[in-house]
């Protein structure tokens, strides 16, 4: 079991410490994968990996973590959360068009 699904299982059962220790232990590979999502978005975009890893983590429950059954899962879930804000913003800047 990697270190990243005994820390979710331990979000899971109630501990508050695991839940302080999630975000350092994913943030770089969180940080990849936003800089990856954001290699196909259209040139001129201003939300930038930092910030689309911050509103994807709030999205996923922050300190608040649902169950998570392992590390993939939780990958899979920060990703979709990803995919969503950049198509959210997409729709909302054309709306304002």
């Amino acid at each position: 079991m990697s270190q990243i699904t005994q820390i979710l299982t331990s979000v899971e059962r109630g501990d508050p410490q695991a839940a302080d220790q999630l975000l350092p232990l994913v943030y770089e590979e969180l940080r990849k994968l936003a800089a990856a999502k954001m290699a196909n978005e259209a040139a001129g975009q201003t939300l930038q990996p930092t910030a689309l890893v911050h509103v994807a983590w709030l999205r996923l429950g922050g300190d608040g973590q649902p169950g998570w059954q392992n590390s993939a899962h939780f990958f899979g879930a920060a990703a979709e959360a990803m995919r969503r804000i950049l198509i959210d913003r997409a729709r909302s800047k054309g709306r304002e068009k």
